[in-house]
């Protein structure tokens, strides 16, 4: 049995699922927004790709989307955080130099494809929390 010391600090990880409610619409709203911006990424990076034949930079992507939230066709985007926007395009980039460096390296590997929207189950919120209510429920602040 591994022994803790009084200086280490033990941090607890909380797993919710969170049911299908009018309540909580909102949170499948966003996920469902975040498939469609994740599979729109994946379209921007693969006709940059073919017409400068290199891979889109994660700035100039998210500098791009930033753009396109202001567009009246692309309003409803805004429902989605923008650290989630960020951390979809982090792991766009992350799946695209792993395909180069595979590349590169003579790996056979798969480009990132598209995902079907109602696969796509989560988005990842980076300073978002909870509180801890008093009753066995839990109240989420904002997402």
């Amino acid at each position: 049995m591994a022994r803790v010391s009084a200086k280490s600090a033990i941090i607890r990880t909380y797993k919710y699922k969170l049911y299908h409610t009018k309540r909580l619409r909102h949170i499948d709203t966003n996920i469902n927004i975040a498939g469609i911006i994740y599979n729109h990424c994946i379209t921007l990076h693969k006709r940059y790709y073919k017409f400068y034949g290199k891979h889109l930079n994660k700035y100039k992507l998210q500098k791009h989307l930033t753009k396109l939230k202001k567009l009246p066709k692309y309003e409803y985007w805004k429902k989605v955080p923008s650290q989630a926007i960020q951390d979809i395009t982090d792991r766009i980039d992350k799946a695209y130099k792993l395909f180069f460096r595979n590349k590169k390296r003579g790996i056979k590997a798969s480009i990132p494809t598209f995902k079907k929207i109602k696969s796509y189950k989560s988005y990842t919120l980076k300073q978002a929390g909870y509180r801890k209510a008093q009753t066995t429920t839990k109240e989420l602040k904002k997402l």
